[in-house]
């Protein structure tokens, strides 16, 4: 039987088989969002049954009760290929995954996929940098054979253009269809949070490529002033959230902390929580100040007010994002002004640049 004879016929009423392929796996709380919409809203659609290709297969298949998960990075392609081979749909996508460093990985399935005729929708990804010609053509050459592509920024869009994809739709971060989950019983008394406080969230995470030559101590050590600042200006604590606790969010945030000469009046997330707690989270704040893009985009969904710090030259791409639910479109990246008080419940965006970082 082939790979076309075996594909799901509309008579025999089995369920769509789907897979999904990213950046899966647990490291970063914002792709899981991705993911936990994307999953939520085919279940709401199609009958189906779907096989998740992770970093992590362990932690997908815990957190997204999928059906399948796949350790894909510990496979080779022909050990993979009986995964991708019997698929009624693949979904690459969504997150920042087409970059020179990273597209051939990503793109691996896709081109399997390709091969075996299964249908292919690249989702709501973001491209770029992409300096490297031979990431230029390897990224030219498989989306154009893709059966749709969509992107999550203008600029994704305008970037795939120039290096030669076509028929290129703007869509929004799967991540705004995120569901609020409830937060564990006392979690916030367990993390020593005052609710008769003030709360300001951050989310802090390495310098990265836009200052590559910076010192991390005069990086936290600005971070470290603009905490204090808040804390002196609004009376308020600070509450670090790790959006990638296990990788260095965590490390950076208690560096900035032990900058601080309000260390007191900050702590560091300890717990761990799915993306939906802390989309719940995110309510509890007067206010958010962020450099990870899902950080940002769970403040919009709760209406807390908050700012970008741009330190990285992606997060400056994403600061310019489109296809904003609210009715509006996010601006382009532009210098912060003086923050709202917290009592100003609007999901206006700044952009916020440390020292010329």
């Amino acid at each position: 039987m082939t790979s076309r004879t075996a594909r799901r016929d509309e008579q025999d009423g089995r369920p769509y088989r789907i897979g999904i392929s990213g950046s899966y796996g647990g490291l970063n709380l914002g792709d899981e969002a991705i993911l936990q919409s994307i999953v939520t809203q085919l279940r709401a659609s199609v009958p189906c049954e779907i096989t998740v290709f992770s970093r992590d297969a362990k932690d997908t298949a815990t957190r997204h009760k999928v059906e399948r998960t796949v350790a894909v990075r510990d496979l080779s392609r022909d050990e993979v290929r009986p995964e991708v081979v019997d698929l009624d749909l693949l979904i690459l996508g969504g997150g920042g995954i087409l970059y020179d460093d990273a597209a051939a990985t990503y793109l691996r399935e896709v081109e399997l996929a390709q091969e075996h005729h299964v249908p292919v929708l690249v989702y709501a990804v973001s491209a770029g940098p992409l300096q490297s010609e031979a990431a230029r053509t390897l990224v030219r050459d498989t989306l154009s054979r893709v059966d749709a592509v969509t992107v999550r920024e203008r600029r994704a869009r305008q970037l795939l253009e120039q290096v030669g994809v076509r028929e290129i739709e703007v869509t929004a971060d799967p991540a705004f269809l995120l569901e609020a989950e409830p937060l564990p019983a006392e979690a916030l008394q367990r993390e020593g949070l005052n609710e008769n406080r003030r709360l300001i969230g951050l989310s802090v995470r390495e310098p990265g490529a836009a200052a590559p030559d910076i010192d991390e101590n005069h990086y936290h050590a600005l971070l470290a002033n603009a905490a204090d600042y808040m804390v002196d200006r609004l009376e308020a604590d600070l509450v670090f959230v790790p959006m990638e606790p296990r990788r260095k969010d965590t490390q950076h945030s208690h560096a900035v902390v032990s900058k601080m000469a309000h260390a007191h009046r900050a702590t560091v997330l300890k717990g761990e929580y799915t993306s939906g707690q802390l989309l719940s989270l995110m309510s509890h704040f007067d206010f958010a100040v962020g450099m990870r893009l899902h950080f940002l985009i769970f403040a919009a969904i709760r209406g807390t007010p908050f700012s970008a710090i741009a330190t990285r030259l992606w997060i400056a791409w994403r600061s310019g994002m489109t296809a904003d639910p609210f009715g509006g479109t996010m601006p382009a990246t532009a210098r912060s002004s003086t923050a709202p008080e917290p009592s100003e419940r609007s999901s206006r965006t700044h952009a916020t640049y440390v020292a010329g970082v």
